[in-house]
């Protein structure tokens, strides 16, 4: 085995793609093994198996929330009206300002 400590980061670079790629397919390889094992064990109870590859878990976003309130004083201050109130409209409303001058 080489002395991982004379490799230049090139060469160990090098090394661990190899690395990398000779155990993804020594997983490849297994898993194969293991759904054939599955299946023939399946088919020696009379049993049938189907097994989905590359079934993930289906993520999902979030919706952008259109803009309710913007700060006269800094357009970038907004609020969509959902969370807590900004501190800038909260002090504008105490001020004596109503919420409906803020609305987009």
């Amino acid at each position: 085995m080489t002395d991982l400590q004379t490799l230049s980061a090139t060469e160990l670079q090098a090394v661990i793609s190899k690395a990398e790629k000779a155990l993804k397919n020594i997983q490849i390889n297994k898993r194969k093994e293991v759904i054939t094992q599955i299946k023939d064990l399946a088919a020696s109870i009379g049993v049938t198996v189907d097994i989905h590859e590359g079934d993930k878990k289906i993520v999902r976003k979030g919706n952008k929330v259109a803009i309710k309130y913007r700060d006269p004083n800094n357009a970038q201050n907004t609020w969509t009206g959902r969370g807590v109130m900004p501190i800038w409209l909260r002090d504008l409303l105490n001020s004596g300002r109503d919420r409906s001058e803020f609305q987009v």
